[in-house]
């Protein structure tokens, strides 16, 4: 499977802001989609934002506006820059990735391992 590291989390006051990366590593033949999750305690885990390999977004109600999802292909990172955040945003965020190793393999999902972020004063 693509491994995926997550980065970038950690504690902000409300109205502050975060960017949050993730790089997927192994071995890839292609990268399609590329998503950040989130899963707040005591809820399901939701879609935050994702973006395909050519550059089209889509974005929970909740966050337009305030968050943006970019990624760099070369570097197979996905990028999520939060501004104007509220403490309902505190959650784990995950990123994910559709993908193939290899051109014959069928497509799947990998997940990294999470990073928290706290927005509180």
């Amino acid at each position: 499977q693509v491994q995926l590291v997550e980065s970038g989390g950690g504690l902000v006051q409300p109205g502050g802001s975060l960017r949050l990366s993730c790089a997927a590593s192994g071995r890839i033949f292609i990268i399609y989609t590329m998503g950040w999750y989130r899963q707040a305690p005591g809820k399901q885990r939701e879609l935050v934002a994702g973006i395909t390999s050519g550059g089209s977004t889509n974005y929970a109600e909740s966050v337009k506006g305030r968050f943006t999802i970019s990624r760099d292909n070369a570097k197979n990172t996905v990028y999520l820059q939060m501004n104007s955040l509220k403490p309902e945003d505190t959650a784990v965020y995950y990123c994910n990735a559709e993908a193939k190793r290899v051109v014959t393999d069928p497509r799947y999902v990998s997940w990294g391992q999470g990073t928290q972020v706290t927005v509180s004063s």
